[in-house]
């Protein structure tokens, strides 16, 4: 068994993410900082009430791609430890879908670290969301809602 570089910690789940866990795990006495991301599912979107979510994912490549991302999170910015988690299903209004943790001596290099982890992970790993409404569902960043029936006539061609 290789043990991994970094102890960085990728997961893909369908039970909650235990956020404090994995901010336990990158924290380290040769740390000053730790930051964290906790992406949550709203209850709206599209400026329409959401009734809940679900993910799916093409679960080999996106634990690939997630720590590609740990990799160039080490490569690029002096931090220690980084914890990606995503969550997989049905999640309900309020519910955690995506937690990142890093570790750093520093603060800066830890926000900037995490910042780029979220912004790569939503360009790049194979994780898509599929939004609900009283009216249907749709998926997200793709199809978009469809728009309100417009209750005023059209004008007649002239």
């Amino acid at each position: 068994m290789t043990i991994p570089l970094h102890d960085d910690i990728y997961q893909l789940v369908r039970e909650p993410i235990d956020m404090a866990a994995l901010a336990r795990h990158v924290r380290a006495p040769e740390d000053g900082a730790i930051v964290t991301f906790d992406g949550f599912v709203r209850n709206q979107s599209h400026n329409r009430p959401a009734l809940y979510l679900d993910y799916e994912s093409y679960e080999s490549m996106a634990l690939a791609k997630m720590r590609e991302i740990g990799a160039q999170l080490h490569e690029k910015y002096r931090i220690h430890r980084v914890a990606l988690a995503h969550r997989l299903g049905r999640l309900e209004i309020g519910e955690t879908s995506v937690f990142i943790a890093v570790s750093a001596p520093h603060r800066a290099a830890a926000f900037d670290a995490c910042r780029f982890a979220i912004d790569t992970l939503k360009r790049n790993v194979p994780i898509w969301k599929r939004e609900y409404f009283a009216d249907g569902a749709v998926w997200a960043d793709g199809e978009l809602p469809r728009a309100p029936v417009a209750t005023s006539r059209a004008k007649p061609a002239s």
